[in-house]
């Protein structure tokens, strides 16, 4: 009671702020000459007109008024929103090197400093998809039941759900204030802080047991790397950054590829006509001797449009991560300072009804041509266009390519509930569109 007393006793005083803050951000904001915008509120910015849990919805709301290129105030702090396929690809494509800096979030920027029976699938999913990093990371592989591993990825999956609520949202905006305000955000970096100390135990392994010239993993490879420029001072390859880009690999490459299965799975069980489609172009083209491999995706063109329809459906990382201006530039005919904030509203893109028919609904069509072929689309960009894409977008098309056919080609998907009253709804969105927990049977095939 006491906390949460004190916590809206400060928001309450921040609110008593306003008053005499006033609305000079907005003159700011026309002085710049950013894009034009909805009128801030002071301190708050616009985060009244920001629905909390859909900030990806509002956006593309306000976008309605204000056009594909807009400015809204996150707090005290400015940033340009690209609403639309074109705006994103005028920006991130054609202008790659100007949009190709990297945003701050200061929930990230704290920790790294700059460096048969009804089941929830969540936790198999997560202990397999995991388990291709650690083996690219660590060169081993853990048991599903390891203590040690699946505190892990507790960790991560924890910070996730945070990090796309709204107190992860809030902390991104306010890190100042909510660095002493009271609440659940606290705990990410407690959470990073035991992952931290998880990661340099395992470096430290390495460095005992590795071998010069014969790296195991990526961490041996690093640390080989960090032998060749120890006399250099610019260096980047310190252990710390080690430590940083361990963990980052891991945390994008597990939560984002296991959110896109799980909620991959969520979506066949609300559409099983949909599965028995794709269950049966496996049979034809793979068969059940032998399970599915990369090869067989140019052959298989229905299952592949319906893997990309589950990621423009669900747009994973629905604002993607925010850039910054790297120089001056001129975008749609507005002057965009150097440093500017910029948020490519990726889900914006994926609901482009000039891109795709109806795009509100899952349509695999989105993705087949007239024939039935398998025809891309540029406006699909779930790992993001231009400088800044997804270090990992190769390895989570294949996984996710890999997983949902391996389990479709051995199981059927069977609700728990009627496939109608299945709500595809994101439990919460912020960082990530995270999906309702749900159950499934699962009947050998």
């Amino acid at each position: 009671m006491l906390i949460t007393g004190v916590a809206t006793l400060l928001l309450s005083l921040l609110v008593l702020a306003l008053a005499w803050w006033g609305w000079g951000v907005h003159r700011v904001q026309i002085g710049r000459g950013l894009p034009p915008g909805p009128r801030p509120l002071g301190l708050l910015g616009n985060l009244l007109q920001l629905e909390s849990g859909g900030l990806d919805r509002a956006l593309m709301k306000l976008s309605r008024s204000w056009g594909p290129v807009f400015t809204v105030w996150l707090g005290p702090r400015p940033a340009v929103v690209l609403c639309g396929y074109e705006a994103l690809r005028d920006a991130l494509v054609l202008q790659a090197d100007t949009f190709s800096g990297r945003g701050a979030m200061p929930v990230f920027q704290r920790f790294t400093r700059g460096n048969g029976t009804p089941f929830d699938p969540r936790q198999l999913l997560d202990n397999a998809v995991s388990n291709v990093i650690c083996s690219v990371v660590f060169g081993k592989r853990y048991g599903y039941g390891d203590p040690e591993f699946l505190r892990l990825l507790e960790l991560f999956h924890d910070n996730f759900q945070i990090m796309s609520s709204r107190w992860g949202e809030m902390y991104n905006i306010f890190p100042s204030l909510l660095d002493w305000l009271p609440g659940p955000h606290h705990q990410i970096f407690r959470n990073f802080e035991e992952l931290r100390v998880f990661i340099s135990e395992q470096i430290q392994q390495h460095q005992e047991t590795r071998q010069s010239g014969e790296p195991r993993d990526f961490i041996d490879c690093f640390l080989d790397q960090m032998d060749k420029e120890q006399q250099d001072p610019e260096s980047h390859f310190q252990e710390e950054t080690l430590v940083m880009t361990t963990h980052n690999l891991f945390f994008g490459g597990t939560e984002t590829t296991s959110t896109t299965l799980r909620y991959g799975l969520l979506i066949l069980l609300k559409y099983p006509e949909v599965a028995a489609k794709v269950q049966a172009e496996l049979d034809a083209v793979v068969g059940r001797a032998r399970a599915p491999r990369l090869e067989d995706r140019v052959h298989l063109p229905y299952t592949n449009a319906v893997l990309h329809e589950i990621q423009r459906f669900i747009s994973v990382l629905p604002l993607g991560l925010p850039r910054a201006l790297t120089r001056d530039t001129h975008l749609r005919s507005h002057f965009l300072p150097k440093g500017t904030m910029v948020i490519p509203l990726l889900v914006s893109a994926h609901r482009d009804s000039t891109q795709f028919k109806d795009p509100d609904c899952f349509n695999p069509n989105n993705f087949l041509d007239e024939k039935g072929e398998f025809q891309s689309n540029e406006a699909f960009m779930p790992f993001a266009p231009g400088k800044r894409m997804c270090l990992g977008a190769g390895l989570a098309r294949s996984e996710i390519f890999l997983f949902l056919t391996a389990i479709l080609q051995r199981f059927r998907l069977l609700p728990v509930e009627s496939p109608s009253n299945i709500n595809l709804t994101p439990q919460c969105t912020g960082l990530g569109n995270v999906p309702p927990t749900f159950q499934l049977h699962l009947m050998a095939r």
